[in-house]
């Protein structure tokens, strides 16, 4: 089986294959020594200068002036849908107030930054926001307190060969790591799924997820630029340019986001190219999308009129807002598929409003009301069970609490997708459930109807495994139908069996028991098929390759 999630029609893709140097992992639980700075002198028309104490002049002392971030919040992913939890990613100080540099993508959207500086994790500060550019991926933040050690940036001009170094905090360890490389491109391509920036530098100083937002130095310390981005498999590593930074540095100091309108986000693309737009992952409070009424969760497919992410990148959104200007008018189309909604609204104007169900162009008939509203799918139903009409002659459904996915023909459009509990021998039990048939009074009544039922439990795993809720169920089906055979089940996420039964005539059932290879205590699944006709096996080969439990 290949497994299907609720969103997982949606795939990122990216010009040059480009990964996230991203947030990773746990909190900081063990200390480390930050280096101390010394007073330094430098010679300046022969003369001895007395520098700022605090301003790190070496390659040693880079380290004090580094921090781990962890922005806590809760963030929406287009494959698991929405979750709270932590991140953690890279900055460095540049001023001895406790201003720092990071990127966007670690801490937009955030509802609370733990700083840890130098490595040093017996002392963990809060940070505010100051400024962000959702379309540089860069931030300020403000770190509280003051006297910190900083860094200062490379004054002469960036070539092929400069030699530099990668500092931060991958991999969410709170040991302070370094690796060197050299320059190895001045101008690199700056798009990506979630950034366009218009100066990269291209280096192989390795870096990892969480170096995200960390500096890039020479070294004497000065920085290049930030890193935020990594191509492994070639061993190309990305940082955002000291010339664009420092010129978006100066509007962050004064309060100001740039090229940005208050969401954290990403390119994303059908795999067949249907559909594309920008996947909002979180919004900053009180931002113009905020006001706009745009949750995380949603899909900006069109800004100005304009379709966006076509390509996999988020260039055109970011030409848009550059265009524009990030605090004019715009217009936007957005799909919300927590409620399988339409909307139509602008940035910095008119806020958000419903237009319409989600549809496909597929096989199903649409009509309008009106005022203009998508009314029907599938024929005369509609269902906010229903996720997408497919091309094919089906469409993809879930659940009452949007935790199950699967695809079943489009001519089964009555669906119950409503959880049930029961009481199995004083063994209390609650299952999240979805059934679809062409007629549900039918395949509720008898086994002679097509239809299916696909349910899933955590209580489940208190009577013991997959063979034990398949024995557990017999009693079901063993009244009407006649006990057959048993098979071994598996595919790359679940583990388990199926039973067939005969129920007489041409009418047949399959009842699948499995639990996630993964996790084989977190819960189990059951599906049941009653298969009639030919097209009803079909529908079943479709059920079994797109079942899935969409939510961790």
């Amino acid at each position: 089986m290949r497994p299907i999630r609720k969103f997982q029609f949606i795939s990122l893709l990216v010009a040059i294959a480009l990964v996230l140097a991203a947030c990773s992992g746990a909190a900081p639980d063990s200390p480390a020594t930050a280096a101390p700075e010394e007073t330094v002198e430098k010679e300046s028309g022969g003369k001895a200068e007395t520098v700022d104490p605090k301003l790190v002049t070496t390659l040693a002392g880079v380290k004090s002036a580094v921090v781990q971030i962890e922005a806590q919040g809760t963030f929406a992913d287009p494959e698991f849908g929405e979750y709270s939890g932590a991140g953690l990613g890279s900055g460095f100080i540049i001023d001895s107030s406790g201003l720092a540099i990071t990127n966007n993508h670690v801490v937009t959207g955030a509802a609370l930054l733990n700083v840890w500086v130098g490595g040093d994790t017996t002392k963990t500060y809060n940070a505010q926001i100051v400024a962000v550019s959702e379309c540089s991926d860069l931030a300020l933040i403000d770190i509280e307190g003051d006297d910190f050690p900083y860094l200062e940036w490379y004054p002469d001009p960036i070539t092929v060969g400069l030699e530099v170094y990668a500092a931060g905090f991958p991999l969410g360890d709170p040991e302070f790591t370094l690796t060197k490389g050299i320059v190895s491109k001045e101008q690199a391509n700056g798009e990506s799924s979630w950034a366009s920036v218009n100066q990269v530098i291209e280096h192989d100083a390795t870096i990892n997820p969480g170096n995200s937002g960390g500096p890039l130095v020479t070294e004497d310390g000065q920085i290049v630029g930030i890193n935020y981005a990594s191509y492994a498999a070639a061993g190309q590593y990305f940082a955002i340019g000291r010339d664009t930074t420092l010129q978006i540095i100066n509007q962050f100091k004064a309060g100001d986001d740039v090229d940005s309108l208050g969401i954290n986000g990403m390119a994303v693309v059908a795999d067949d190219g249907s559909l594309s737009g920008i996947w909002v992952s979180s919004v900053k409070s009180g931002s113009a999308a905020d006001e706009a009424g745009v949750e995380p969760g949603d899909l900006i497919t069109a800004l100005e009129g304009l379709g966006l992410a076509a390509d996999g990148s988020m260039a055109t959104y970011c030409d848009i807002i550059r265009t524009q200007g990030d605090d004019n008018t715009l217009s936007m189309d957005v799909l919300r598929f927590g409620t399988n909604e339409t909307l139509e609204g602008q940035f910095n104007g008119r806020g958000l409003s419903v237009t319409g169900p989600i549809l496909s162009s597929g096989d199903a008939t649409a009509g309008t009301d009106s005022s203009g509203g998508n009314t029907e799918v599938a024929g005369d139903f509609l269902s906010e069970n229903i996720i997408e009409v497919l091309d094919d002659g089906y469409m993809a459904i879930t659940d009452d609490s949007y935790s199950l996915y699967v695809e079943v023909p489009t001519s089964w459009n009555q669906i119950d997708g409503s959880s049930w509990s029961a009481d199995w021998d004083g063994l209390y039990l609650e299952a999240v459930d979805v059934t679809a048939a062409p007629d549900l009074d039918a395949y509720y009544s008898s086994y002679t109807a097509p239809g299916f039922s696909f349910s899933a439990s955590e209580d489940w795993g208190n009577i013991g495994g997959y063979i034990m809720l398949l024995d557990g169920v017999k009693h079901w089906y063993e009244d009407s139908c006649t006990y057959d055979s048993r098979e071994k089940y598996e595919d790359p996420v679940y583990e388990g069996a199926y039973d067939y039964w005969d129920c007489g005539g041409d009418a047949g059932l399959v009842v699948l028991g499995v639990r996630p290879i993964a996790d084989p205590t977190a819960y189990l699944v059951l599906v049941q098929v009653q298969v009639i006709t030919d097209a009803d096996l079909d529908a079943l080969e479709r059920i079994m390759a797109t079942f899935d439990l969409i939510l961790p």
